[in-house]
């Protein structure tokens, strides 16, 4: 059996958050007051939305926009673990859960030849409207109410779980690798066996700390791809 490994992307793949990197294509790289404070809980591709079209109205294209985000950096050591993943991907299934969007990550992947490694991206769906303009959808409808209401991670997880099983594959463990506070909700869906890997110094890592008796997997806290690295060759001892 496979292991399946679950990435997170802002501040797990990539060494920054692919959302607010965007705004360098802005004007003197800022956002307006108005647009930097319209930001609600729980609505963040609302958010996005709002500021792609303002980048749009300012004349930024598409080729203005996947310049800046090539140049995002990826995590220290996680292009070498990505490369070692794509080189057994006979005991990895791997896949990206994200509350980024499809045309970021794409490009971010693509550019660095790493796309191919990931068996599916769960993320939000972006698209280029007849105008030029980025635009972003919420990924599905939940009613999980620790979550933003755009992306559950455990309810993908969940689903994505249930049709692998239907179609016959089966899993020694889940490796889940992540940061962020959106990340606790899968890490519940864990169980004895599984890996949970929350990023040093980042929200996920202090969650958990705060609501270790919700979980029930081990924990295994990283800072660089390098040490993601080492932990999977050991489950291939």
């Amino acid at each position: 059996m496979k292991t399946l490994l679950v990435f997170d992307f802002d501040h797990t793949i990539v060494n920054d958050n692919s959302d607010t990197w965007i705004v360098q294509c802005a004007p003197d790289k800022t956002l307006p007051n108005v647009l930097q404070n319209s930001d609600e809980k729980g609505k963040w591709t609302e958010y996005m939305g709002r500021i792609f079209t303002y980048l749009g109205e300012q004349g930024i294209r598409e080729d203005d926009m996947k310049r800046i985000m090539i140049s995002i950096p990826y995590t220290p050591g996680m292009t070498e673990l990505l490369h070692f993943i794509g080189q057994n991907k006979d005991r990895f299934d791997c896949i990206i859960i994200s509350d980024s969007n499809t045309i970021f990550i794409d490009w971010i992947l693509t550019h660095a030849n790493v796309h191919n490694v990931f068996d599916q991206v769960f993320t939000n769906p972006a698209a280029f409207d007849r105008f030029g303009n980025l635009t972003v959808q919420n990924f599905h409808v939940h009613h999980c109410t620790s979550c933003p209401k755009n992306l559950c991670k455990r309810k993908v997880l969940e689903e994505f779980i249930a049709k692998q099983t239907s179609d016959g594959a089966q899993y020694s463990k889940i490796v889940y690798i992540g940061d962020g506070s959106n990340d606790l909700c899968p890490v519940t869906f864990l169980k004895k066996g599984d890996i949970a890997m929350p990023r040093e110094g980042y929200s996920l890592q202090k969650h958990i700390a705060k609501e270790v008796e919700i979980i029930d997997s081990s924990i295994s806290i990283w800072s660089t791809g390098n040490e993601i690295l080492a932990h999977l060759k050991l489950l291939l001892e």
